[in-house]
This record gives structure tokens, C-alpha cells and sequence, in this order.
């Protein structure tokens, strides 16, 4: 798994566990929805770390906080 698809899949996962949708997380994060949204976008292959910062922000936990998962401990080489 590369990091982005692992992004997205832990924003899903915390977005399912608070009981919020995408467009409440834009909201809270003080972001439009369509960030939130082109980022959960497959053919999207960067994201900013600003916007990862900020969506941590909307759900009130910290960006360490939100890589330190399982889902980070073994991604692919991004440089191919």
C-alpha cells in the first residue's frame, strides 16, 4: 500500500468511528468539501500535508496521533 491510499483509508476509518460524513469533516476542518472529496479520489495521486493537518484539526486529534496506526508500519517505495 503507497501512503495516499493509506490517507485516505485512515481518514475513512476515522470518519466512520466519529459517525461523520465528508462534507461535515470539510466543516470542521475549515476546508471545502471539495478537498475532502478530490482527496478520497483514487486517480488523485497527491495530497497536501496541510490538509492532512487540518482534517487531524476537525477531528480533534493530532497529526502523530493519526500515523500512528498499523496501517503505516509497512508501505510500499514510492520511488519506483
Amino acid at each position: 500500500m503507497q501512503i495516499k491510499e493509506a490517507i485516505v483509508l485512515r481518514f475513512k476509518e476515522l470518519c466512520q468511528q466519529n459517525g461523520i460524513k465528508y462534507n461535515e469533516l470539510a466543516t470542521r476542518a475549515g476546508v471545502t468539501p471539495s478537498t475532502v472529496y478530490s482527496m478520497m479520489d483514487n486517480t488523485r495521486k497527491d495530497l497536501s500535508v496541510i490538509t492532512v493537518k487540518k482534517l487531524c484539526d476537525g477531528l480533534h486529534i493530532s497529526i502523530t496521533e493519526f500515523f500512528k496506526d498499523d496501517i503505516f508500519k509497512d508501505l510500499e517505495q514510492e520511488i519506483k
